[in-house]
């Protein structure tokens, strides 16, 4: 049995034709065949022969509609400057995870070592770290959301001055480092909203705290975004029957006296407030499953308030 390795097909059949499809994306939104070299780690020759179709490729990929979906967002992303490169390689990881998993990449390997036909070959998939697997989910969910909440126009208005955060949780967290958030948390600068960093575990105690106890009570609300407290927003919360829930802002302990403020409604609000008190912003925390779904309920409210 000869030896190939997926990874080799990944670097000679899956990563020439992905450069020379985002090339060719990237050029039809406008970019420079210098700047498409610089956020494709290529020189200028490489992408003139991509963008004329003179690079060959894999037909397979071309043709699969998650590589070219993929494509297509990372392409979206870099040319109107809402992704970085950080965000694209995850995307593109993600991706490789999925072509390797009965994808064109698994049915290239079984071609270049026939011997694993019929074996159900499943050396991709057992290798990847369940607990790995959630980590690169719950990151992606929170970078996702901070995305959204930096697009959304009213945004700026209800950032708090100690800024805004948003954070998720791992499945059964234990503490503050199975929370991701922004570090360095995100704030409004001449009416646009700041993302400073990626998302990391244990970034943020404040969000970290209430996603916290939410999940404590019902483990199926593991995201949460910090606000300014605004009677508009409140009530067009109450417009769209979520009744928020007031809590003191003062409690030493303020995850116990979540816990139950929480457990008193029978049930996590999608909408906890507190009107401040000596030395301490008023803030509003809006829940949901995940960070996304909250930044989402964030949208909706902000939309309508302001």
């Amino acid at each position: 049995m000869s030896l190939v390795l997926p990874s080799e097909l990944v670097v000679d059949r899956f990563l020439p034709t992905v450069r020379a499809m985002l090339a060719t994306r990237l050029a039809e939104r406008g970019m420079t065949q210098q700047e498409i070299a610089a956020n494709l780690g290529v020189t200028q020759a490489a992408v003139s022969k991509y963008v004329s179709g003179e690079s060959g490729g894999d037909d397979r990929f071309r043709d699969d509609p998650e590589t070219v979906a993929t494509v297509d967002r990372i392409a979206d992303g870099l040319a109107s400057g809402e992704m970085d490169g950080y965000e694209a390689l995850s995307e593109l990881l993600s991706l490789v995870r999925s072509l390797e998993d009965r994808g064109p990449i698994c049915e290239l390997h079984e071609e270049e070592m026939p011997d694993l036909r019929g074996l159900g070959c499943d050396l991709c998939v057992r290798g990847l770290d369940p607990d790995v697997r959630a980590e690169r989910d719950v990151l992606a969910d929170v970078r996702t959301a901070a995305r959204t909440l930096a697009s959304i126009p009213e945004m700026a208005a209800v950032v708090p001055n100690v800024g805004t955060n948003i954070g998720m949780a791992l499945p059964d967290p234990r503490d503050e480092t199975d929370v991701a958030a922004i570090p360095g948390r995100i704030y409004a600068i001449g009416g646009r909203i700041e993302i400073p960093a990626n998302p990391e575990f244990g970034a943020s105690k404040h969000v970290a705290t209430a996603v916290l106890a939410a999940t404590d009570v019902d483990p199926s609300v593991r995201g949460a975004v910090n606000i300014a407290t605004d009677d508009a927003l409140l009530e067009a919360a109450r417009e769209r029957g979520i009744d928020p829930l007031e809590f003191d802002a003062d409690y030493e302990d303020r995850g116990a006296h979540l816990r139950e403020r929480f457990a008193e409604r029978g049930g996590v609000p999608r909408v906890a407030y507190h009107r401040g008190a000596f030395g301490i912003e008023p803030a509003t925390y809006v829940f949901g499953t995940d960070a996304e779904a909250a930044v989402e309920r964030v949208r909706e409210l902000v939309t309508t308030a302001i």
